[in-house]
């Protein structure tokens, strides 16, 4: 399985980036998709995750509303499109599959495959 996240960069503070997951190795409908990030020195955060058939999403409360996580099971590409970012958003973001097929978790320690993470850096 591999995992590759992309469309990190330099933002403002207030502003938006949009980035993508491609999968290849597993039966990507039949997984939930997650997005973490994480500080140097902190734990990896749970943002945001949708179901298999994109019909249900989910969000840490911190990014709800400004956040939209959304898939592609014909390109197996998930998005996560960040808007209204925040300095402290500054981290590495990584999207992730889980050791399971139909499981929904937002701990980090139930994820298998991992992406090696794109790097957002918000300006004040």
């Amino acid at each position: 399985v591999q995992l590759q996240a992309s469309g990190g960069g330099l933002v403002q503070a207030g502003g938006s980036l949009r980035l993508s997951c491609a999968a290849s190795g597993l039966t990507f409908s039949l997984y939930t998709m997650n997005w973490f990030r994480q500080v140097p020195g902190k734990e990896r955060e749970f943002v945001a995750a949708i179901s298999g058939s994109g019909g249900r999403t989910y969000y840490a409360d911190s990014v709800k509303g400004r956040f939209t996580v959304s898939r592609d099971n014909a390109k197996n590409t998930v998005v996560l499109q960040m808007n209204s970012l925040k300095p402290e958003e500054t981290a590495v973001y990584y999207c992730a599959a889980p050791n399971r097929s139909y499981y929904t978790s937002n701990d980090a320690g139930d994820m298998k495959f991992w992406g090696k993470g794109t790097l957002v850096t918000v300006s004040s």
